[in-house]
């Protein structure tokens, strides 16, 4: 998905069953949120991205290069499923494209823009049951098509299979034998994991829509 450089790509979302989880398993699970926003952007190609804590158990992030969208979406959300500690909470995630206003600091809490409303008012419209959804600019009937079956992908995956899949997902496309190095199991365990998750085909995916003109 290549577009103007303009374009930003805003990630909210929310935790589910916050309200029913002790206070420290949310901040954890909203800290876990925060690890990976700083690995996207170490990403190549990337720019800064923001994140911010919203209403207690949500958040958003800005992600620089929009084309990342979709694979920082999964990234987050594998992430959560994989979690071991405690504070695991899953997330829904609601991708705007679209412009973005200047903010004070990087508390996100003043920003505005395009990306900021497609996001806000696709994540205010999601079911419970919701994992993925997007709006915005440029976004076509396919593309949310994609992350339909993408939603429908993930959410089979068992925390061994998230965490294989957010090691898999990288754009640096570590092989089998890195993330067995990473994760301490063997390189048939890995490929055992990531094809469970389907993790190939996500990964075709993902490289098609960075490819595609949104």
């Amino acid at each position: 998905m290549t577009g103007d450089t303009s374009i930003v790509a805003v990630l909210s979302g929310d935790l589910i069953g916050s309200s029913e989880a002790p206070p420290k398993e949310t901040s954890i699970a909203i800290n876990r949120i925060l690890a990976t926003t700083a690995k996207i952007e170490t990403w190549d190609g990337n720019g800064p991205t923001y994140f911010t804590r919203m209403r207690g158990d949500g958040w958003q992030i800005v992600i620089s290069n929009p084309t990342y969208a979709l694979r920082a979406a999964l990234k987050v959300f594998a992430n959560q499923i994989s979690a071991k500690e405690s504070g695991y909470l899953q997330t829904r995630i609601a991708i705007g494209l679209g412009t973005m206003n200047g903010f004070d600091g990087a508390d996100l809490s003043s920003a505005s823009g395009s990306a900021f409303e497609a996001s806000g008012r696709t994540l205010d419209a999601m079911t419970r049951s919701d994992r993925f959804a997007i709006a915005g600019s440029g976004v076509s009937p396919l593309h949310q098509a994609v992350v339909e079956l993408t939603e429908e992908q993930i959410g089979r995956w068992t925390p061994e299979q998230a965490e294989a899949a957010a090691y898999y997902l990288s754009p640096s496309d570590p092989t089998l034998k890195d993330i067995a190095g990473e994760l301490g199991i063997s390189t048939q365990a890995v490929h055992s994991r990531i094809r469970g998750a389907g993790a190939q085909a996500l990964r075709n995916v993902v490289e098609h829509w960075e490819d595609t003109p949104c």
